[in-house]
């Protein structure tokens, strides 16, 4: 767990969407070779994303929306430029 002083790290994040993919994948009771095939993607891609290695943000979107997660991602970024655009500049 990380403290209020600790930044995260992007190796941090992609372990954790990794170990999300894969807890979800194994919900659906879905093997990898299956889901890479969904996706038109390798296994060994698959394998890797799982194991927080380097992906490409292709991959990661097309997992998100076979996971029914993109639409998630994508109001929380919708919500967030919003907040900022809002933001009085303080310049």
């Amino acid at each position: 767990m990380q403290n209020m002083f600790e930044s995260i790290e992007i190796k941090d994040v992609k372990i954790e969407v990794g170990r999300l993919m894969k807890t979800i994948r194994k919900q659906r009771q879905l093997t990898q070779s299956e889901v890479a095939e969904q996706l038109g993607v390798s296994r060994n891609t698959i394998q890797n994303m799982e194991s927080g290695k380097n992906f490409t943000i292709n991959t990661l979107l097309k997992i998100l929306k076979e996971f029914d997660l993109l639409d998630k991602l994508y109001r929380e970024v919708l919500s967030e430029r919003k907040a900022i655009e809002q933001t009085k500049s303080l310049y």
